[in-house]
């Protein structure tokens, strides 16, 4: 076993703090940076500091071991980018504020890369010529970019990040399906290692393109994905990614629709209130300017509309809220009081619970006034259904019908079958065993590297810091020297021993600093061990605790180290 460099914290560059950053939201943020590991360069910019750098590299090893496993290729790409290739595939738009533009000195267009597919795809295009070069899945670990507009949360959503991309390329559609089920277990493999709680959901494919796609969500309260998972089967999905079924109704016995004064009544509230009925009789109806053209999008109304879910149907086109300016140009359209029947140049979304024969209580387009007994499908049509509501605590799974959970997580992977968006765009083929061309399929594949570890640092953390499972530990114990020269003096022979045998050793040797601040450094940075040289340092005896159970013994040193350079 290779012998390990004792890391000496009297010569460590990186301080501890007492109290959290002002800034900082999450769990995470503070525990980062009060520990040491990361500090704040600009706003969505940081730092890695020796013990963060470790840490980072040990997922960014885990990632490449398992993905080497699979017959990947490492390859690096730059991150400084030309146009063309991301004009030709729509993104160049697509991404609008997101993407890092900049010019070279000559007025050439560029890219700070968000993600590598048109790349990866000219590199195969260059390289690969026949059907015997494929399949082949090639991947990389680089820093990407992306102009968040409130980076916020530390590490979890900067504007640059640490990514492992990597891309698969098959001459067909059922060589794609297996190099997305080798990612699939490469990916559980990964995460299983890194010891992080998480969940397989199905998940939209958005601004990527193509067809099937899955999320690996960490469960976290700091999470911006919510996710239902349902407790009697395996469902689980992202709940962008959830669809009702279109549920046509009996409408024969609805009397014919019929306007009723309600002044005063602009909200589904007030209106609900007014007339004694439940919000979920009601019909709400949401404007929006799609590329500038207005839509309604009708929802029940004790349902919120998914503002993610109408954006990514869509993409790429801008959706924006109404404004004042809008409705003083259409006096057709009455604030608070819109509705379905003869709405006039207005496409007309409506939400799968919206279904043919079902009966509503809308607006009448006209102030004041509501119409009662309106029927989809009789008296006004639906233009497209898509599922566009906020899904509920409780709502029926899709699979099985029981009431899902829904969770906060974090994304910490993504899987996508792509298929030939990207290569069509820049017409990838290679020689087909025929001798004709054969148009190339693709796979894309992303672990969040660094947001691995502001995952694991929300869900093991503990009340007094940091608690990282052992593989990806910036040490495999932390030695603490109490602070007489008896027990620095053991502390360091006691890490070089362990150090020889292969441990990674972390010793607190600081000079004038008290045992209470070293212990309660120790318990912040979170290194699996503590090994203490205290109070029976003379009598050669140490005290070793577990950072995460909180279990402690008195041994001998030479059964201590024994025990380390075991567990190592």
């Amino acid at each position: 076993m290779a012998n390990a460099p004792v890391q000496r914290m009297s010569q460590l560059m990186a301080k501890t703090l007492r109290d959290d950053p002002a800034d900082a939201e999450v769990l995470s943020h503070k525990l980062l940076v009060r520990a040491g590991y990361v500090r704040r360069t600009a706003a969505g910019v940081w730092t890695w500091l020796p013990l963060g750098k470790k840490v980072l590299a040990n997922v960014e090893r885990i990632v490449r071991e398992e993905m080497d496993a699979i017959g990947a290729q490492e390859v690096l790409l730059p991150a400084l980018l030309p146009r063309e290739p991301y004009e030709a595939t729509g993104r160049w738009n697509e991404y609008g504020a997101e993407l890092f533009r900049l010019q070279d000195r000559k007025g050439g267009d560029y890219l700070l890369g968000p993600t590598h597919e048109e790349i990866f795809t000219l590199l195969v295009k260059d390289q690969a010529s026949s059907y015997k070069d494929l399949p082949v899945i090639l991947y990389q670990i680089q820093t990407k970019f992306r102009d968040e507009a409130r980076p916020r949360a530390g590490i979890l959503r900067g504007r640059e990040f640490l990514m492992k991309d990597s891309y698969s390329f098959d001459l067909e559609d059922e060589g794609l399906a297996q190099s997305y089920a080798l990612h699939r277990q490469a990916y559980q493999k990964v995460f299983q290692r890194l010891g992080l709680d998480y969940r397989i959901c199905a998940a939209t494919a958005g601004a990527m393109g193509g067809s099937k796609s899955e999320e690996f969500l960490a469960p976290a309260e700091a999470g911006e994905d919510t996710f239902a998972d349902c407790p009697n089967c395996d469902f689980a999905a992202n709940t962008e990614a959830i669809t009702y079924e279109l549920k046509p109704a009996d409408a024969s016995g609805v009397p014919a629709a019929e306007d009723i004064p309600t002044p005063d009544t602009p909200t589904i509230e007030t209106l609900a209130a007014s007339l004694g009925v439940p919000a979920s009789a009601t019909l709400k109806n949401l404007l929006v300017k799609v590329d500038g053209e207005i839509v309604a999008v009708g929802v029940p109304g004790d349902r919120e509309v998914d503002m993610g879910k109408v954006e990514a149907h869509f993409a790429p086109a801008v959706v924006e809220m109404v404004t004042e300016a809008d409705f003083a140009t259409r006096p057709d359209l009455v604030r608070g009081y819109v509705g379905p029947r003869g709405l006039d140049k207005v496409k007309y979304v409506a939400d799968p619970r919206v279904a043919p024969g079902t009966a509503w209580i809308t607006g009448a387009n006209k102030a004041n006034t509501h119409t009662k007994n309106v029927v989809a499908g009789r008296d006004f049509e639906v233009d497209e259904y898509v599922d566009v509501v906020v899904v509920q605590d409780g709502d029926p799974c899709p699979k099985c019908g029981t009431g899902l959970k829904l969770d906060r997580a974090i994304e910490i992977g993504h899987i996508f079958q792509l298929g030939r968006k990207y290569t069509d765009a820049l017409k990838l083929d290679v020689l087909g065993q025929n001798g004709k061309p054969v148009r190339v399929t693709m796979g894309s594949y992303g672990i969040g590297v660094s947001r691995a570890v502001a995952a694991l640092a929300e869900q093991t953390a503990d009340d007094k810091g940091l608690c990282w499972p052992a593989e990806v530990a910036p040490a495999d114990v932390h030695v603490v020297a109490a602070g007489k020269a008896l027990q620095t003096e053991l502390a360091l022979e006691v890490s070089d021993k362990l150090a020889a045998a292969g441990v990674r050793v972390l010793v607190d040797d600081r000079a004038g600093v008290s045992p209470g601040v070293k212990f309660t450094d120790s318990e912040l940075i979170g290194v699996p061990k503590i090994l203490v040289a205290g109070r029976r340092a003379g009598e050669g005896v140490v005290e070793l605790k577990d950072r995460r159970t909180g279990e402690r013994e008195e041994l001998p040193v030479d059964e201590a180290i024994a025990r380390l350079t075991a567990a190592s």
